[in-house]
């Protein structure tokens, strides 16, 4: 897979997170205290302003799940690996709410994360 191109989505952004599966893997699923091999794209919901991509260090990232945003924990199980899927994560399932002290505190973020592998 190349890297996506994240839709800017119009209207206000939910207060809930959002999933949606762009491609429906085959592969191992990810499980929630698992570990996960992805690529991903992030951008701001407001702006569609990119903040953090792996595409663009040419390389995927490994890590355990549990040490993941609140958003990742809850919407990346059950993806399967060879899959793609869009989170839309609401303040406080990212980075908390704004004054939090991270530069995206109180910013809904859009990521696009493919699946590698799971473990």
């Amino acid at each position: 897979m190349n890297k996506p191109e994240v839709e800017f989505q119009a209207g206000p952004p939910p207060a809930e997170l959002v999933v949606k599966d762009l491609v429906e893997g085959d592969g191992v699923e990810a499980v929630a205290d698992g570990v996960v091999e992805v690529h991903y794209v992030g951008v701001e919901y407001e702006t569609g302003e990119e903040f953090d991509s792996s595409w663009n260090r040419g390389e995927t990232v490994r890590f355990p799940l549990r040490r993941l945003v609140k958003g990742w924990q809850e919407g990346i199980p059950g993806m399967k690996a060879g899959g793609r899927r869009q989170l839309t994560v609401p303040p406080e399932l990212a980075y908390g709410p704004a004054g939090g002290g991270h530069r995206l505190s109180g910013k809904t973020l859009v990521f696009v994360i493919d699946l590698i592998d799971a473990s």
